[in-house]
């Protein structure tokens, strides 16, 4: 192709260099969430970050769309985490603002559900949903993508009666083959201090009662190392710190005192 040429095509409206997203919605400003949904979806983005959970870079959001398709609504985890990618520098593109996948490159490798209600479509297609004439429920559409692990924590037990749930808090499937198979075992989890293993994020998820925030315990879901420790929030951090370095000076202040009833001056040590 001569030179001539090369100038010809590249002016050609029949190449596309960057898909057109003007007509998707992206940010719709509608509040959805309950207290205990945006706090729980808080507490499970801060700490990968806070405590570096993960190799960066990575990138973990709460309620932020994830585009796989150039038509169509998108799926909008509650909480999702992706390995290899991080956010822009700059959010004034609007490709910039929402989890697209052919701007990744990938579709996270882990989305969590927080049952809110009866009308979520985690697991089955609420009444809204079937009279809207949709046709996969949220696992299907996250099996269908290609996501590695889909889980659903259910709280406040709104949808117990689902036969998938089964009377279980919270259950996780992998992808195998295109499609889910349950990691958690078959009574599911429900008991504090239970947790189930993502082998190939090296993180965990967990059952944790206690207090975050706030001076009230409830039931959180929580991320965890192999040993089925909670990684610590930012402020739980700080205080472990704090309560090391007072740990040391106390020890410090015992030999300081013993050195003295030996007749030892500890300054000149």
């Amino acid at each position: 192709m001569t030179p001539q040429e090369l100038i010809e095509l590249e002016r050609s409206e029949d190449i596309v260099t960057e898909l057109d997203i003007s007509h998707l919605t992206i940010e719709d400003d509608t509040p959805v969430d309950n207290f205990q949904s945006e706090v729980q979806q808080r507490l499970l983005v801060e700490p990968l970050y806070s405590a570096q959970a993960v190799p960066a870079p990575f990138l973990a959001a709460a309620n932020v769309g994830v585009f796989y398709r150039i038509k169509g609504d998108p799926i909008v985890p509650d909480v999702f985490l992706s390995l290899g990618v991080q956010r822009p520098d700059d959010f004034a593109e609007r490709r910039d603002r929402s989890y697209f996948v052919w701007e990744f490159g990938k579709v996270p490798e882990v989305c969590i559900e927080i049952v809110s209600n009866q009308e979520g479509n985690e697991l089955s297609l609420g009444a809204k949903a079937r009279q809207a004439g949709k046709l996969l429920t949220q696992k299907d559409t996250y099996a269908q993508i290609g996501v590695s692990y889909y889980v659903v924590f259910d709280p406040l037990q709104q949808i117990q009666g689902d036969r998938e749930m089964n009377g279980a808090v919270l259950r996780v499937w992998t992808l195998e083959s295109g499609r889910y198979r349950e990691l958690t075992p078959a009574a599911g989890i429900t008991a504090i201090g239970q947790f189930v293993w993502l082998e190939t994020v090296n993180l965990g998820l967990m059952l944790w009662e206690g207090e975050f925030e706030e001076a009230v315990t409830r039931l959180w879901l929580r991320w965890c190392d192999q040993n089925g420790q909670p990684i610590p929030t930012g402020a739980e951090g700080q205080a472990r710190e704090r309560q090391r370095a007072e740990a040391e000076r106390q020890r410090a202040e015992r030999l300081a005192a013993k050195l003295r009833s030996l007749g030892v001056d500890p300054d000149a040590v």
